[in-house]
C-alpha cells in the first residue's frame, strides 16, 4: 500500500540515513525501482538522486 503511493507523480520531504546521519531531500518522485530497492527523486532544478529504501525513516 505504501509503495503504491510512492509510485505517484508528487512532491515529497524524505528524510533518510546515510553514512550515519539524517539527511532531508525535497522532490518529486522520478521512480521506485524494487529490483535495486531505490528511490529517484528530482529536485526543482532536475537533478535527479537516488536514495536507498533502507535508509529511509519517514516520508511525508
Amino acid at each position: 500500500m505504501i509503495l503504491k503511493a510512492l509510485k505517484k507523480n508528487k512532491h515529497v520531504t524524505v528524510n533518510y540515513y546515510e553514512n550515519g546521519l539524517l539527511q532531508t531531500f525535497k522532490g518529486k518522485i522520478q521512480n521506485l525501482n524494487l529490483t535495486d530497492q531505490s528511490l529517484s527523486l528530482r529536485d526543482e532544478k532536475q537533478n535527479i538522486f537516488s536514495i536507498r529504501l533502507s535508509g529511509i525513516k519517514e516520508i511525508y
